[in-house]
């Protein structure tokens, strides 16, 4: 009788013991998952802030660039004379036809670069000294495709690249005047304070928001 009693308390303390021991495993298990989805936690965590650094890296060279730009922008004019409308006076007199464009050259010559297509649809590049309004030179650009394109965009217009190059002067010093045609034409002006678009009909400026 005392032997079967014994029996059956080992056998007892087996079951409780398996039951622990299955308890501990039960609780290993739930420790590791849980360890494993703190370990995909903290992955993802770095992930995202690797994310996010190089965001914050892309756009603060995006803003050194615009500010090296600028301050090129703002030396490049200091250095200038005459003014963007004065050369574009200065081209046209020389290369009688329609200015197109305009340009402050930022290679340390000093000259404006205006476009001039003719009426035979030809363009010539007219280089106007920064400094005292002569022509230094012109060419013939067949490298540009685009002449009559400019010509028929500007058919009907009221305002002209010098008029626009006046116009946007209340925005700061002009560097660059250029036909934009993408869309609606207008005329796009760069200035030491920003980007601008000038209507063809009404000469109005407003910011160009695209960049």
């Amino acid at each position: 009788m005392k032997r079967n009693i014994v029996i059956a308390t080992v056998a007892a303390a087996a079951l409780i013991g398996g039951g622990t021991v299955a308890a501990y495993a039960a609780a290993g298990d739930d420790d590791g998952a849980a360890t494993q989805r703190q370990s995909s936690v903290r992955i993802s965590d770095d992930r995202d802030d690797s994310a996010d650094d190089s965001a914050e890296d892309r756009a603060d060279d995006r803003d050194d660039n615009r500010d090296d730009d600028s301050v090129e922008v703002r030396s490049d004019a200091a250095g200038a004379k005459v003014t963007a409308a004065d050369a574009i006076a200065a081209a046209l007199k020389h290369t009688p036809g329609t200015a197109v464009g305009a340009d402050l050259d930022d290679d340390g010559s000093r000259a404006w670069e205006v476009s001039v297509v003719k009426g035979d649809g030809t363009e010539h590049d007219v280089r106007v000294s920064a400094s005292d309004g002569k022509v230094l030179g012109a060419h013939r650009d067949d490298d540009d495709d685009d002449d009559r394109e400019d010509l028929a965009a500007l058919k009907g217009a009221d305002v002209d690249a010098r008029e626009a190059a006046v116009a946007a002067a209340a925005k700061g010093t002009v560097t660059d005047v250029d036909l934009d045609d993408d869309g609606p034409a207008a005329w796009s002006v760069e200035t030491t304070k920003g980007e601008w678009k000038v209507d063809l009909g009404t000469g109005k400026v407003t910011q160009d928001l695209d960049d």
